[in-house]
């Protein structure tokens, strides 16, 4: 890829647990029109970055705003590298996702199997995995586990990884639910490692690949994979140094490396691009470009708000929609018709289909030193960007709608 160049003024501007048992809506909920987007104040987006970076929250960050099928702003900021040597990020740098594997990756591949009958949301992981049963298991669903209330922990122990993928999968058959499946509203990369697994066993293929072939190849995202190619490196975003070396392209996630960079709730590289493209794909309810990914009746099940146990909020499947995660929401795009999903390297995307609209910030927060944080930072881009696309409201959201941080993705 050749590096997207920018002014110095400005960016490039080219012209968007089980509460409920019925799914609702069997279509695509109406669109409204689309606004003139109001780009002075889109433009302010850049202090809120450089102030960030300026403070030390991330060392640098690529903004996508789309509308529609047009990329309306795209912007590189910072620099990539801080370490062992400097270099500035740019559109094109590929980013370590975390998190956003599992509304990226895994959950889609989990809803294309739905769609060609091999899986049911509703049946329960043991049928597909029947060692996953053992210890009081056995009742927990693939639906539970799409909306992180299987009852799981929300990551086991690092010696269950120290001797290797089968080794680790072994204990993880062999653990405990920590609560009643069902009842409790826990965000768990456990239970997305099995969702991985879900893939693995019913297609016959490992995830990274089941995902290639049914996700990213057909949206031409030609630069989203699980460990990145060596001819990829150098347009990496380094994390983290592993074993006193950077190691750009190799993920961030300790459980994702033992699993040999490619699990269900991590591990997954791309550009703000090709994210694009995978936006674009939900806001067109499943297909882009001619090319179906899934029915929009299974799109509409993945983004249909389920209510969570304990008044924790509403998750889609493998999408946050409101609970204490929805900090690129920001101020004004609207609670429970919106949705996305945040990954602890500092990434995030959030997506309106009733305006058509979405905003990608991805960054390298734990460059160098592990001390950035973002939060605020994806609240604040959330809220430019939405009342640049939809209009500043008239009075100002409720603090329930402020971030926070409760740990995780």
């Amino acid at each position: 890829m050749e590096p997207m160049k920018f002014s110095l003024t400005g960016a490039v501007v080219i012209t968007q647990c089980i509460a409920s048992i019925a799914f609702g809506q069997t279509s695509r909920p109406a669109t409204q029109p689309a606004r003139a987007i109001d780009l002075q104040r889109l433009q302010q987006v850049d202090q809120v970055i450089n102030d960030a970076i300026a403070a030390g929250k991330c060392p640098s960050a690529v903004l996508l705003v789309g509308q529609g099928d047009e990329i309306v702003y795209r912007k590189a900021y910072g620099l990539r590298a801080v370490e062992p040597e400097k270099a500035p990020a740019s559109a094109d740098t590929i980013y370590d996702l975390a998190s956003l594997t599992k509304a990226i990756a895994t959950a889609p591949s989990i809803m294309i199997l739905v769609d060609e009958g091999k899986v049911n949301v509703a049946d329960k992981v043991a049928k597909y995995i029947p060692e996953f049963a053992a210890n009081g298991k056995a009742d927990i669903t693939i639906e539970q586990l799409l909306i992180h209330c299987g009852g799981l922990i929300p990551d086991n122990a690092m010696s269950d990884y120290e001797d290797g993928p089968a080794e680790a999968w072994k204990d993880i058959c062999a653990l405990k639910p920590t609560w009643k499946p069902g009842t409790h509203f826990a965000y768990s990369d456990l239970g997305f490692i099995v969702l991985g697994k879900i893939v693995e066993k019913v297609s016959g293929q490992p995830l990274d690949v089941f995902a290639h072939q049914h996700l990213f190849a057909p949206l031409g995202m030609s630069h989203t994979c699980f460990n990145p190619p060596e001819s990829w490196r150098a347009l990496c975003a380094p994390t983290l140094r592993r074993n006193g070396q950077w190691a750009p392209g190799e993920v961030h996630d300790p459980r994702s490396y033992a699993l040999g960079g490619a699990a269900g709730h991590a591990g997954l590289f791309s550009t703000a691009d090709d994210l694009s493209k995978y936006c674009r794909m939900l806001l067109h309810g499943g297909t882009l470009d001619g090319v179906r990914i899934f029915k929009e009746s299974t799109y509409q099940q993945m983004i249909q708000p389920r209510a969570l146990p304990n008044h924790a909020g509403s998750r889609g499947y493998g999408f946050d929609i409101n609970t204490g995660y929805s900090g690129p929401r920001g101020d004004r795009f609207e609670r429970g018709s919106t949705f996305g999903h945040t990954g602890f390297t500092g990434t995030s995307f959030w997506v309106d289909p009733v305006h058509q609209c979405y905003v990608i910030l991805l960054t390298n927060s734990v460059h160098p030193t592990g001390a950035g944080n973002v939060i605020q930072l994806r609240h604040d881009v959330g809220t430019v960007a939405g009342e640049a696309l939809l209009g500043s409201l008239p009075t100002t959201e409720p603090a329930a709608n402020k971030p926070h941080n409760p740990g995780g993705g």
